[in-house]
């Protein structure tokens, strides 16, 4: 069983940056996809970015793509996002998501994820 915990959000002027990390225990971490999904209020949750089990792969939505930077640091557990040039439209709940190891496929739907995170807020202001 792997535990997903988020943390770096919090509330921003537009224009801004924030790093989000997220925290996995209870697997073996080199071995896992790891993505951020995002939901804003009164949306569905979509994909924001992913990156390889080797790490050698990221992936982006075009609505962060430029903006956002998705890395993995394998000694550590931890997946980060970040994120500059923060808009009001990035305002959201960001979750932290990782599926079956050795598994990249399908990288943006979060149906193939099997564990999620709880999510941190990030707001921002125009």
């Amino acid at each position: 069983q792997v535990q997903l915990v988020e943390s770096g959000g919090g509330a921003v002027q537009a224009g801004g940056s924030l790093r989000l990390s997220c925290a996995a225990s209870g697997g073996t971490f080199s071995t896992y996809a790891m993505a951020w999904f995002r939901q804003a209020p009164g949306k569905e949750r979509e994909f924001a970015a992913a990156i390889s089990w080797t790490g050698v792969y990221t992936y982006y939505a075009d609505s962060v793509k430029g903006r956002f930077t998705i890395s993995r640091d394998n000694a550590k557990n931890t997946v980060y996002l970040q994120m500059n040039s923060l808009k009001p439209e990035d305002t959201a709940v960001y979750y932290c998501a990782t599926k079956s190891p050795y598994s990249d496929a399908y990288y943006f739907d979060q149906t193939t994820y099997d564990y999620w995170g709880q999510g941190t807020q990030v707001t921002i202001s125009s």
